[in-house]
């Protein structure tokens, strides 16, 4: 395929600033990506062309009706084109510890693979690789190719068309068979500039025969400043293979996140996932999984806790492509202030997955008159040998729970904190690394409560106090 310009047609709709601003950039992009691989350089062309087309979703997008994401295009970022220098450790920019877990960290700075090492790609005594995705393009081209485009082909759109488009790096990890990654992986991604950037990253993952990774995927905001950032990240999981899947999320509330999430599972293989949303201006989670396979399961479930006037947006997917195949949802949120949350699940039954298990499940708790939720679980079946069911909620605090509590002698403050705690408990509850979820406990009972030290009287005491949090929240709203 040749490169050719793309000049605008001066009868074609009149374009955004973000818009413009990407298809004044592309040409440089292509030219700055000139040594990668002709199938990565021949999809930023398709997708480039698909986004002339399509353009960003708006509000007459019904995926997108509700969505804080038309800000966007009004905005005036920066494409991140440059690699950052390295002149710091991870840990000098940002610590993210957790007491009694130790993972082997990645990073990725405003979108590039950061590391101090001259390699950036390396592979582990076990065969694990795992290192820089451009790297990865170069170093082991058939696994690379084999993969790269094919998994995410699901709730394509302007975004997702502008990251394959753009995308500079990201991490990339392949688990070869019967490997069992026994040190959880944990991938930071940091956004650290004085400028207002467009931050677009990639994402690979592949999982061999029989092997299994437990990954934390966490997205932070070390300063204060606006940003965008796009990521798209694809996952393969082989036969009778396992991934444990954690996203953590606590961004600034000017930061917009879009995290495309797209899993293709082979037979008997197993996927868990956990979605804990803490902080962010306007943050939508898409989680596309494809059950290739018989006998795969998938469990996704995601806790959001939003005040002021934050968003989160979950959109999911499920395709029960074959036979025997489970799958369950479950996700909770908790909404104060003005802030507000979208839920849209989605299970697809076709015509030859008979004897599908497939539950969703969407609750919510609105705090005050002015927080908002949109939910709409929605199954579309089309075999007749299945059990499926979907459900959701939303309201206000139990009162008779709250007037149970009282009667024992808890204030009014404390029964509320801990009826929140146990509605968010049961997803931190499915977290199967024991550190990990006490760690997750502890953040959602400081977010809930809005304190940074144990408090004598508090009946929520946080098991680890001397961990640095920073969370806020209106507690005089609840």
């Amino acid at each position: 395929m040749q490169r050719g310009k793309f000049d605008m047609n001066p009868s074609e709709k009149k374009y955004s600033i973000l818009e413009s601003a990407l298809r004044n950039s592309f040409e440089s992009s292509l030219s700055r990506s000139s040594n990668e691989l002709t199938k990565v350089t021949e999809a930023r062309l398709l997708a480039y062309e698909a986004f002339r087309k399509t353009g960003l979703p708006g509000r007459l997008n019904e995926k997108w009706r509700n969505s804080k994401f038309d800000q966007v295009s009004e905005q005036s970022y920066e494409v991140v084109s440059s690699k950052p220098t390295y002149t710091q450790k991870v840990s000098e920019i940002f610590q993210c510890s957790i007491h009694g877990f130790t993972t082997q960290v990645e990073a990725l700075l405003n979108g590039w693979y950061y590391t101090s090492e001259k390699q950036t790609l390396r592979t582990m005594e076990n065969g694990v690789v795992i290192g820089s995705i451009q790297t990865a393009q170069k170093e082991v081209p058939e696994l690379f190719e084999r993969h790269f485009g094919k998994i995410a082909k699901y709730n394509l759109h302007g975004y997702s068309h502008i990251n394959t488009a753009f995308f500079n790096d990201g991490l990339f990890i392949y688990v070869p068979d019967q490997v069992h990654v026994e040190e959880s992986i944990q991938l930071i991604k940091m956004v650290n500039d004085t400028q207002k950037l467009m931050i677009n990253s990639r994402n690979l993952v592949i999982l061999g025969k029989n092997s299994h990774l437990s990954l934390m995927h966490c997205d932070d905001s070390v300063n204060h400043q606006s940003s965008m950032i796009n990521t798209v990240t694809e996952i393969f999981i082989g036969e009778n293979a396992s991934l444990d899947l954690y996203k953590l999320q606590n961004i600034n509330n000017h930061t917009f996140l879009i995290n495309s999430t797209s899993v293709v599972q082979q037979r008997n293989s197993r996927l868990k996932v956990n979605v804990i949303t803490l902080n962010g201006g306007a943050i939508r989670n898409e989680l596309n999984v494809d059950l290739q396979g018989e006998g795969a399961e998938a469990d996704l479930n995601g806790i959001y806790l939003m005040d002021k006037k934050q968003q989160v947006d979950n959109q999911v997917f499920v395709n029960h492509a074959v036979p025997n195949c489970n799958s369950s949802e479950l996700f909770k949120g908790v909404l104060d202030d003005e802030s507000s949350a979208i839920f849209n699940g989605f299970v697809l039954v076709g015509r030859d997955a008979q004897k599908t298990n497939a539950f969703q499940r969407n609750n919510n708790i609105l705090m005050t008159s002015t927080a908002k939720v949109d939910t709409m679980p929605f199954l579309e079946i089309y075999a007749d040998d299945v059990k499926c069911s979907h459900g959701a909620t939303i309201g206000q605090l139990d009162h008779d729970a709250m007037f149970y509590l009282m009667q024992r002698g808890i204030c009014k403050r404390d029964a509320r904190l801990l009826l929140m705690y146990a509605f968010a408990a049961e997803v931190a509850e499915k977290i199967d690394i024991q550190p990990l979820r006490v760690s997750i406990e502890d953040m959602v009972k400081k977010r809930l409560r809005g304190e940074l030290s144990i408090c004598e009287k508090c009946v929520l005491h946080c098991s680890t106090p001397d961990i640095p949090m920073e969370f806020e929240i209106d507690m005089s709203k609840i």
